[in-house]
C-alpha cells in the first residue's frame, strides 16, 4: 500500500502547477476507504466549491493513470476550514497569535495534550502558552494538532487575515 507521504509527494507538483498548496493528505478507513487532500489557494483566497471540483477532476486524472493505490476508495477534496487542522511547520508559524490544541504521541513535560496560544517556532519545537507558561512541544512528537475556532479566529479569517 502506498503511504500517504508517497501521495502528498505525488499531488503536490499537480497542485502547485494550479495555484493551490496541499495541506494534508489522509487515507482512511479499512472497509470503505477514504482518501481525504486537503488544499488552500496559494493566493489567500478561500476556496469554492469549484477550487476543490477543480483539484479533484485533476487528481483523478492522475490516480487513474499512477494507479498508486490497490483498493478501491472514494476521493474527498476539501479545504481546511476555519479551525484547520496544523499539519506542516510553517502552520505553526502562519497561525502564531490563535489558539491550539496540540495532542502529542509521548508525554512531553508531563502531559500528552496542549490547548493554549500558539507563539511559532523555536528551532524544531512548538511553543504554546499553557496555563501562562510557555511549553516547547518538539514537532515529532506531534500527532495532531488544530487551531481552536474562537471568536478571534472568525474575526481574522472574515478579515482574510488567517
Amino acid at each position: 500500500m502506498v503511504s500517504e507521504q508517497e501521495l502528498a509527494t505525488l499531488f503536490t507538483p499537480i497542485l502547485a502547477d494550479m495555484g493551490y498548496e496541499l495541506v494534508r493528505v489522509q487515507l482512511s478507513g479499512s472497509r470503505n476507504p477514504t482518501l481525504q487532500i486537503m488544499a488552500e489557494r496559494k493566493d489567500g483566497v478561500g476556496m469554492t466549491v469549484d477550487d476543490c471540483a477543480d483539484i479533484s477532476h485533476a487528481l483523478s486524472e492522475l490516480l487513474e493513470t499512477e494507479d498508486p493505490i490497490d483498493d478501491t476508495y472514494q476521493l474527498e477534496v476539501s479545504s481546511p476550514g476555519i479551525d484547520r487542522p496544523l499539519v506542516r511547520p510553517a502552520d505553526y508559524e502562519r497561525f502564531a497569535g490563535f489558539d491550539a490544541r496540540i495532542d502529542t504521541r509521548e508525554l512531553v513535560e508531563g502531559r500528552k495534550r496542549f490547548k493554549g496560544r500558539l507563539h511559532g517556532l523555536d528551532g524544531n519545537n512548538v511553543i504554546v502558552e499553557q496555563d501562562g507558561k510557555q511549553v516547547s512541544v518538539p514537532l515529532d512528537t506531534i500527532h495532531k494538532a488544530k487551531l481552536v475556532l474562537t471568536d478571534e479566529l472568525i474575526a481574522a479569517h472574515q478579515d482574510n487575515k488567517a
